[in-house]
């Protein structure tokens, strides 16, 4: 699609639900021709259960995607497995790197220490975009409170560098906005929260965070680094101040 188009649906998009609620955002962009066909991604960690509880809630048909980098904690795996038999996710896809990149890039399973950026991609960045190569868009949990630079966040944006788009229901939220929804639907929380983990990746780049420390502190610890290189911000990784 011409990117004037896409530019023309997205702005078309926030103006009609710019003053609805993050369900309703939801609820819309899954069944609104204008966004066509979602998946929504998701890496199944601290606050990834209230996205995951709208959907099952409103749709729960929509393809999940859930990028497995086999190198996930082994609570985040089980967590993963209790979630979707709990929420009755009917269509859970779990991604994993192409083995013969594997087997080139990544033999010994080291990259990550020589090359974080290199290891995101392998594992989560091109895998990610393979399985988004059959829908016109995603959902994600980005809030606008998260960094500086989505202060602005709108609910509809374009993927950098694609014609996707990306649903952002949760733009608006505030953290104890997430902490209330979870509350009030007695939604499990990840295992790892309680012990000092509010932002959970691959275990061998995730640290816990001791007390008056950002919430992404501890994410790839004494790495000039704070984005896996899924969201992509004027063509390039974030490094400072952006969560996932």
């Amino acid at each position: 699609m011409p990117q004037n188009d896409l530019s023309d649906r997205v702005a078309a998009l926030n103006a009609r639900y710019r003053h609805h609620s993050a369900t309703s955002v939801l609820a819309h962009a899954l069944g609104d021709a204008q966004a066509g066909r979602l998946a929504l991604v998701s890496s199944f960690g601290a606050e990834s259960v209230v996205l995951l509880h709208m959907v099952a809630v409103t749709r729960p048909e929509t393809p999940v995607i859930f990028i497995d980098t086999e190198m996930l904690f082994a609570e985040t795996l089980v967590y993963q497995q209790e979630l979707a038999e709990r929420l009755n996710l009917r269509d859970l896809r779990i991604i994993r790197a192409d083995p013969a990149d594997l087997r080139r890039d990544d033999p010994d399973d080291t990259l990550h220490r020589r090359d974080t950026d290199a290891c995101c991609t392998l594992r989560k960045t091109l895998p990610l975009q393979r399985a988004l190569g059959d829908f016109d868009g995603w959902i994600t949990g980005r809030k606008r409170y998260q960094s500086g630079t989505r202060a602005a966040l709108d609910f509809f944006e374009i993927e950098e560098g694609t014609d996707r788009i990306k649903v952002n229901p949760l733009a608006h939220w505030a953290r104890e906005d997430i902490r209330t929804y979870m509350e009030e639907n007695r939604l499990p929380r990840h295992p790892l929260v309680s012990k000092g983990y509010p932002s959970i990746g691959c275990m061998p780049c995730t640290t816990p965070v001791r007390e008056g420390e950002d919430p992404r502190a501890g994410r790839w610890r004494d790495n000039d680094k704070s984005e896996c290189g899924i969201h992509i911000v004027n063509g390039r990784v974030i490094r400072k101040g952006v969560s996932a």
